[in-house]
């Protein structure tokens, strides 16, 4: 009796499908395709803007600007500074930005750095991604080297999750590198 009921007791223990694990779910994010239009701005410098974005205004005066870049269907902004320059104070501010920079450092897994030049038509800069679940995921600079330095910075309104805020972040660097590219000083 004991054997039949260990016998069935094997029998409707072994009756059990064995568990699949589910695939693992990714969360596909579309953003449109960036049509660009030229943005004349109040501060001494013009740059082409993705249309789906839109502009706070700019405040400021003297030898700063500031403005916002807002992207409301991204929930981010990428604030910009600008500041009239001379050697000195040029010097002071390509520091700090490589110090404001690193400050995102003990939270990011590696920051990249991509430096671009157009000395046809005065463009000198530097694109900071920072991979991890730093504040702002991308910085950058732009100057001619003697009067005029542009500093912006990305930050989205949620908690840095940096797998979470990826795909945005890499539409962000296009529209980055577009506005980099599309700098004209005003002298």
């Amino acid at each position: 009796m004991i054997i039949i009921s260990v016998f069935v007791a094997l029998i409707l223990g072994s009756c059990k499908e064995e568990p699949t694990p589910k695939p693992r779910g990714f969360l596909k994010l579309e953003y449109p395709e960036a049509v660009y239009k030229k943005y004349l701005s109040d501060c001494p410098f013009t740059f082409e803007i993705n249309t789906i974005t839109e502009i706070e205004k700019p405040r400021g005066g003297g030898n700063y600007c500031g403005m916002n870049i807002s992207y409301p269907r991204l929930n981010g902004k990428i604030h910009i500074t600008y500041i009239a320059v001379d050697e000195e104070l040029l010097t002071k501010s390509l520091k700090e930005a490589q110090n404001l920079t690193l400050t995102h450092a003990q939270k990011a897994e590696s920051i990249e750095t991509y430096p671009t030049e157009d000395k046809a038509s005065n463009r000198y800069g530097m694109v900071y991604v920072i991979e991890g679940n730093a504040a702002s995921p991308v910085q950058f600079y732009i100057t001619d080297n003697k009067k005029h330095f542009l500093r912006g910075a990305a930050y989205f309104n949620t908690k840095p999750n940096y797998d979470s805020i990826f795909p945005a972040v890499h539409y962000l660097k296009k529209d980055i590198k577009v506005l980099m590219e599309s700098v004209e000083w005003k002298d």
